[in-house]
C-alpha cells in the first residue's frame, strides 16, 4: 500500500463523523466478493480490469477454488465526495449458511450493510437471515439489487417486463423487513401492557382485539427499501455498472429543464411522461403507459445491450460511445468478447463503485450516529436489565454515544473473532525496499568478499594451511548462518493470531495496558473487590474472568495485507496482534473495570457434525492437540472436545464447514498426516404412547395374537434379578444390600413441553445454581427480568402438562436432566417426601417444613446418569418423564437418637418426613454424629451405600424406559433447494432415497424457478449437496441448517406378532428397519454388542469354477 494512501487513512481515523463501518450481507452466489472488488478496485488497490474476476478479499486457496467465500475480511477504503472525504471499513462476509457464523462477528462491528439481492434470484433463505441479524444487531441497511444483465441477457425480458419484476423483488425485501418490525412492535407493547396491569387481570374486551394500535402509532417510513429514498442501487458487479435514481435525476434535469426534486420523486413509481404537455403524470399503468423509469432508465440500457452484446452493431456502439461522451481504448473496441467493450462503456458512464460508496455515505450512520438503544443492547448481559447495572457501569453509555477520542475517554474494544496470520505475512517480517545507505553498504561488502576469495585464490600453492585455515576462518560464519536460517524457519511456522476488534470508545494506543473481560465478567461483583479509582496499569487483585494484558500491535486490516499502527481512535475497525493468550474467540477490552462484556453474538447455525480426528502416526499426537488448540480459537463456530472414549472430536457446522476444518488442521495448523472418522452422528432416545394400530394398520385389540404367549415368555427373562415389573410399567429395584427399594415409571412427555425445556435450558440451569446456592446457605441474586421469565416458563409448562395423570406435576419437579439442564423430567410421586421446590427462586423464602432427606441426591445423581446414556444405544434421553412412586429404605437404629427402637429400623415415606422436620436440613446432620458407629451405612453422601443408590436408581430408569415403546429421535436439517422445472424430478428422487420429506413447493412469481421446503436427517445429508449438484448438473444446490429432533416411526425392536403381520411380512420380516440400521450403527462405532446374524441357514456351495 503506497505511503500516502495509508497516512491518508490515517488521518481520516480522527474524522469520525466522516467513517463508515460496513458489511456485505448477501445469499451464497449473489456477488458479494464481485462487489467488493469494484469498491476495492476505486481506490487503486486492484486493477479496474481484474475486478469481479480476481476477487480479492476471497484470500484463501479453497476460496477462489470453491468460489465462495469462507471468512469476513475487513478492508479500509477512501472515498471522496463533494467536499468531505470519508473512510470507509467495509467487511466482505460468507453468504453459505456453513459460515454464517462469519456474519455474526462481522455485524456486530458494523454500524450499517449493503444487502445484496440477485435480480433473478430475489430474496432467498440466506437473505432473510442475514436481514434478521442485521435487524437483532440493529444496523441500517441500504439494498444493492444486483446482476441485472441476466434480466437482459438470460431471461431476455423486455424493459417494462424487468420493471414489474423489480419492484416485485423490492416487495420481497420489504415484506421481510416488514414482518421483522411488527414482531418488535407486538413484543414491546405486550411487555408495556404486562407492566400497566397484573399478570392476572383481566383487560377490557376491546383492548384484547386492538392490535393495530402499536403499529399506527410507530414510524416505520424510514425502515423499508425505495429508490426514491435513495437507499436502493441498481447494478451488474461483474460488468461494473450501478445506480441511483439520483444520477439519473441529475442527467434528465439538466436535459428535460425539470427540477431535480420532481424527478427524484416520480422516477420510480406509477408515473410517466406526457410529450405533448411535456408534463409527468401519474396513471401509467391504468392509461397503458411506459412508467418513466423504462422510459429514461432502463430502455437505455437495454439499447446498450442489444448493441454490444446481442448484435455487436459497431455503427451504433460508436454513435452510443460518442454521446455518452466517454473513451474506449481501440484494442476494447477490437476485442472478441463484447463484455470486455461493454465493461469499458459501463465502468466510465455508471461507475458501481460511485453509486454505492455515494449512497453508503449519505444514507449509513457514522460512529457517532449509534442509537442509544443499541448501546443499552449491548452492555445488558443475559437477562439482565441496563438499569439494573452498577451506576460506574450505566456511566460508560455516554462515552459510547460521544465515540470521544480524548485521552480522559475510557477504551472500549470489542473483539469479535480471532483470526489466524501467517507470520510471513506480518508487516514487521515482510521485505522492505532497501535505502541507498543499505545498498551502498551491502556493494562494498560484496567488493570485500569478492577481493578476498581472489587472495584465497592466490595462496593455492600451500593448500593445506590454506584449507585449515579457510576452516578456522569459515566455521563461526557457517554456524551463525545455519542458526539465523533455523530460527527463521522456527518464526516462520508458527501461527500469529490477529483480535478482529473495533474501538468504541477512546484512543487504543501500542503498549497499553487494558483490561480483557471474558464473557461471564460481572462488574458489580469485580468493583466491590477493587480499589476504588484503580486502574489497569496498577497492582491489583485476582477477579473471576478478568485478566490484564499490555496491547503488543496494532494493524490496519487492508483485505490479504497488515498494516502496522500506532494508535486508533473510536470508532474505527482495527486489528490487535498478540492477544491469543488472553482471548479464546471474542471478548471486551476496557481500560475501565465497570465496563460490562458485550453481549454474545448471535449465531444462526448450530454446530452439529461431528467427526473423530487422530493423527496417522501416534507419535504425533501432541502436535494434534496443539493443532486443533489454534483452530478451536481461529474459527468462531468450530467446537474440540474430547470426549469419555478418549476420542478427539471435531464438531462444525455442515460438510463445507468440516473439510475446511480438516485442511486448516492438516496444513495449517497441526501440520500433520490425519485421518478423520465417518461423522458421528447424533440421536436421542425416548418413548411414545403404546401404539393403537400394529405395522399393518390393524387395530391391536381385535385380532388373534399368534406370537403373543412365545414373546411374553421371552419377556420374563429380560428383566433380570432383583427387577419386578408390574402391569402399569411400574419398575421395582432393590438395592444390593437389600436396604433400599426404589419404584420408577417412564412415560413420554408431550411434544411442546419437550420443545419448551430445550429452549429454556439457560433458565434452568439459573434455578439449579440458585438451588445448589441455598443448599449451601448461601443467597444468589437474580435479577427481575430473570425471574419474569422463569415465571412465564413455569406458567407455560402448567398449560401444558394437563390432565389427571400430569395433576399438580410442575410443583413435583425433582430434578431435570441430563446435566441438570436437560429436556426430561424426574417426579417426584412420593405421597410422604415433601422436598423442597426447584421453582424456589420464586417462592423467595424458604417454605417451612420442607428438607431433604438423605440420599436424595443419589436419586438425583442416577437419574443423571440414566438420562446422559440411554438403554438403546447409549445416546442421551429426550421427552422422557421419570416418576420415583416408590422409595423404602432400612437402616439400622441409630442408638441413643431414638430408644423407642432396637434391631432394625424401617424408614418408610412416612418416617423420613417426620424425621426431616425435625432438623431444618433433614436427618443427614442428625444421623452426622453416629457415622463412626455404623460405617457400612453411613449417611454420608459418597459411602458405598449411596454408590448402590445411584446404580440402583439409573438401573430402575433404565428398565421403566425399556418397558414402554422405545424410539430412536433423528436430528433433522431443514433443506431449502432453488431449482428449475426441468430438474424439479431428479431433486424430490435424491430426497426420497434419503429419506427426506417434502413440506412444501412453491413458485417464484415472475421466474421459472420453485422453492422447495423439506426436512432430512443429518444421518443421510453426506455428499447430499454434491449429489444434487450433480443430478442436476449444478442448477440446483441446496441449503442445510439444522432444525429441530424429530422421532423415527419405526420401532427397532419390532418382529411380528400378529397374523396379519405374518402374512406381511413373513416369519423373518427382514426388510430393512431403519432405526435398527441407526441404532445398530451407534452401537458398532461405540464398541457395544450388536446383535447381527453374519450367516442363516448355511449349506454346501458347489464352487463352480473348478470345473470349467
Amino acid at each position: 500500500m503506497g505511503h500516502k494512501s495509508l497516512a491518508t487513512i490515517i488521518a481520516l481515523q480522527r474524522k469520525t463523523t466522516n467513517i463508515r463501518n460496513l458489511c456485505i450481507l448477501a445469499h451464497v452466489d449473489h456477488g458479494k466478493t464481485t462487489l467488493a472488488d469494484s469498491l476495492v478496485a476505486s481506490n487503486g488497490i486492484i486493477s479496474s480490469r481484474l475486478a469481479g474476476k480476481l476477487r480479492y478479499l476471497d484470500s484463501r486457496e479453497d476460496e477462489q477454488i470453491r468460489g465462495i467465500t469462507m471468512k469476513s475480511s475487513a478492508i479500509s477504503l477512501h472515498f471522496p465526495l463533494g467536499m468531505n472525504e470519508y473512510l470507509i471499513n467495509l467487511i466482505d462476509s460468507p453468504g453459505h449458511v456453513d459460515f454464517s457464523s462469519e456474519v455474526s462477528t462481522a455485524v456486530r462491528l458494523c454500524d450499517g450493510a449493503i444487502v445484496i439481492v440477485d435480480a433473478v434470484e430475489g430474496v432467498c433463505p440466506q437473505t432473510q437471515v442475514v436481514l434478521r441479524q442485521a435487524w437483532l444487531e440493529n444496523i441500517r441497511p441500504v439494498l444493492v439489487i444486483n446482476k441485472i444483465d441476466r434480466l437482459i441477457v438470460e431471461l431476455k425480458l423486455t424493459p417494462q417486463e424487468a420493471y414489474i419484476h423489480l419492484k416485485k423483488i423490492l416487495e420481497q425485501v420489504n415484506a421481510v423487513t416488514g414482518t421483522l418490525f411488527t414482531s418488535k412492535v407486538m413484543e414491546e407493547r405486550a411487555e408495556k401492557e404486562s407492566e400497566k396491569q397484573g399478570p392476572y387481570e383481566n383487560s377490557g374486551g376491546e383492548q384484547i382485539y386492538d392490535w393495530s394500535a402499536g403499529l399506527e402509532d410507530t414510524d416505520d417510513s424510514h425502515l423499508y427499501f425505495s429508490p426514491d429514498q435513495g437507499n436502493v442501487v441498481f447494478a451488474s458487479a461483474i460488468d461494473g455498472w450501478g445506480f441511483s435514481i439520483h444520477q439519473f435525476a441529475q442527467i434528465y434535469s439538466q436535459k428535460m429543464g425539470i427540477r431535480v426534486e420532481v424527478l427524484l420523486k416520480t422516477l420510480w413509481g406509477d408515473f410517466y411522461l406526457n410529450a405533448k404537455a411535456k408534463k409527468i403524470m401519474k396513471g401509467a399503468q391504468s392509461k397503458g403507459k411506459k412508467p418513466l423509469f423504462v422510459q429514461l432508465v432502463l430502455d437505455n440500457l437495454w439499447s446498450l445491450y442489444d448493441a454490444i452484446v446481442m448484435k455487436r452493431d459497431k455503427e451504433k456502439v460508436e454513435k452510443m460511445v460518442a454521446s455518452l461522451g466517454v473513451k474506449v481504448a481501440a484494442r476494447d473496441l477490437r476485442h472478441s468478447d463484447p463484455k470486455v467493450l461493454l465493461s469499458a462503456v459501463c465502468s466510465q458512464w455508471l461507475p458501481v463503485s460511485q453509486a454505492v460508496l455515494t449512497m453508503v455515505c449519505e444514507k449509513l450512520p457514522s460512529p457517532l450516529d449509534v442509537a442509544s438503544e443499541r448501546v443499552e443492547k449491548l452492555m445488558s448481559v443475559g437477562a439482565r436489565r441496563f438499569d439494573s447495572l452498577p451506576e460506574r457501569t450505566q456511566e460508560l453509555k455516554k462515552a459510547f454515544l460521544e465515540c470521544s477520542n480524548e485521552d480522559a475517554a475510557p477504551v472500549i474494544v470489542f473483539v469479535s473473532k480471532m483470526f489466524a496470520v501467517d507470520s510471513k505475512a506480518l508487516p514487521q517480517n515482510k521485505q522492505r525496499p532497501l535505502t541507498q545507505e543499505e545498498i551502498a553498504q551491502r556493494r562494498e561488502l560484496a567488493r570485500q568478499r569478492h577481493a578476498e576469495r581472489l587472495a584465497a585464490n592466490q595462496v593455492s600453492e600451500n593448500p593445506e594451511s590454506a584449507h585449515t585455515g579457510g576452516i578456522a576462518e569459515t566455521a563461526p560464519s557457517i554456524g551463525e548462518n545455519s542458526t539465523g536460517v533455523i530460527e527463521l524457519q522456527t518464526e516462520e511456522s508458527k501461527e500469529h493470531f490477529v483480535a478482529f476488534a473495533r474501538v468504541y470508545s477512546g484512543v487504543v494506543r501500542r503498549g497499553t495496558k487494558v483490561f480483557v473481560l471474558g464473557p461471564k465478567y460481572d462488574p458489580a461483583q469485580a468493583l466491590k473487590m477493587l480499589p476504588e479509582g484503580c486502574s489497569s496499569a496498577d497492582a491489583l487483585p485476582s477477579v473471576p474472568h478478568m485478566s490484564c494484558c499490555t496491547l503488543d500491535s496494532l494493524y490496519l486490516l487492508m483485505g490479504r495485507e497488515l498494516e502496522e499502527l500506532e494508535e486508533v481512535p473510536s470508532g474505527n475497525v482495527l486489528g490487535i496482534g498478540g492477544m491469543e493468550e488472553w482471548i479464546l474467540k471474542s471478548a471486551t477490552i476496557s481500560t475501565s473495570p465497570a465496563c460490562p462484556p458485550f453481549t454474545p453474538l448471535n449465531f444462526e447455525a448450530t454446530p452439529i457434525v461431528r467427526v473423530a480426528i487422530e493423527p496417522k502416526h501416534p507419535s504425533e499426537m501432541p502436535r494434534l492437540v496443539k493443532g486443533m488448540k489454534l483452530l478451536n480459537q481461529a474459527d468462531p463456530c468450530a467446537e474440540v472436545l474430547i470426549q469419555e472414549t478418549g476420542e478427539h472430536v471435531l464438531v462444525t457446522a455442515g460438510e463445507v464447514h468440516l473439510q475446511r476444518c480438516l485442511d486448516d488442521l492438516r496444513e495449517r495448523f497441526a501440520q500433520i498426516e490425519i485421518s478423520a472418522s465417518k461423522p458421528i452422528i447424533p440421536f436421542r432416545e425416548t418413548v411414545i404412547r403404546r401404539p393403537k394400530v400394529d405395522m399393518v394398520n390393524e387395530e391391536l385389540g381385535k385380532q388373534q395374537k399368534v406370537a403373543v404367549i412365545h414373546q411374553s415368555k421371552e419377556e420374563q427373562y429380560k428383566y433380570p434379578e432383583g427387577v419386578q415389573v408390574d402391569s402399569s410399567g411400574l419398575v421395582t429395584l432393590t438395592t444390593p444390600n437389600k436396604m433400599a427399594t426404589i419404584g420408577v415409571r417412564a412415560m413420554p412427555l408431550p411434544e411442546e413441553v419437550t420443545q419448551l425445556l430445550e429452549a429454556n435450558g439457560s433458565l434452568i440451569r439459573t434455578m439449579e445454581q440458585f438451588s445448589l446456592s441455598m443448599k449451601e446457605g448461601k443467597a444468589l441474586e437474580i435479577n427481575q427480568r430473570t425471574l419474569e421469565s422463569i415465571q412465564d416458563f413455569k406458567g407455560k409448562l402448567e398449560s401444558h402438562l394437563q390432565g389427571r395423570k400430569w395433576r399438580d406435576a410442575v410443583n413435583r419437579i425433582w430434578s431435570f436432566g441430563p446435566r441438570r439442564c436437560g429436556p426430561n423430567l424426574l417426579l417426584n410421586n412420593l405421597e410422604s417426601y415433601q422436598r423442597p421446590s426447584v421453582w424456589q427462586c420464586l417462592e423467595g423464602e424458604r417454605v417451612p417444613g420442607t428438607a431433604l432427606r438423605d440420599f436424595d441426591n443419589s436419586i438425583i445423581s442416577g437419574f443423571q446418569l440414566a438420562t446422559l446414556s440411554g438403554p438403546m444405544c447409549e445416546e442421551p434421553l429426550m421427552g422422557v418423564c421419570l416418576s420415583v412412586e416408590r422409595w423404602d429404605m432400612k437402616l439400622p437404629s441409630l442408638g441413643s437418637h431414638q430408644d423407642s427402637m432396637d434391631g432394625e429400623e424401617k424408614v418408610s415415606d412416612g418416617d423420613s418426613k417426620q424425621k426431616a422436620a425435625q432438623e431444618p436440613w433433614g436427618a443427614a446432620e442428625a444421623y452426622g454424629s453416629h457415622n463412626k458407629r455404623w460405617p457400612d451405612v453411613s449417611v454420608d453422601c459418597y459411602g458405598p451405600f449411596s454408590g448402590q443408590l445411584i446404580a440402583a436408581m439409573k438401573e430402575a430408569c433404565r428398565h421403566a424406559f425399556q418397558h414402554q415403546p422405545q424410539r430412536l429421535m433423528a436430528a433433522m436439517y431443514t433443506c431449502e433447494i432453488m431449482a428449475t422445472a426441468e430438474v424439479l424430478g431428479r431433486v424430490y428422487g435424491v430426497l426420497s432415497k434419503r429419506e427426506g420429506r417434502i413440506l412444501q413447493e412453491e413458485m417464484k412469481e415472475g421466474t421459472d424457478m420453485f422453492i422447495i421446503k423439506a426436512v432430512l436427517p443429518v444421518a443421510e445429508s453426506f455428499g447430499f449437496a454434491d449429489e444434487i449438484r450433480k443430478r442436476t448438473s449444478g442448477l440446483a444446490s441446496p441449503q442445510l441448517v439444522f432444525s429441530h429432533w424429530e422421532v423415527v416411526s419405526s420401532d427397532p425392536f419390532w418382529v411380528p406378532t400378529t397374523e396379519e403381520e405374518y402374512l406381511h411380512f413373513g416369519e423373518k420380516a427382514d426388510s430393512s428397519n431403519q432405526a435398527l440400521k441407526y441404532m445398530n450403527g451407534v452401537r458398532k462405532r461405540k464398541g457395544l454388542y450388536v446383535e447381527e446374524k453374519i450367516v442363516e441357514h448355511a449349506e454346501k456351495q458347489r464352487t463352480l469354477g473348478k470345473n470349467k
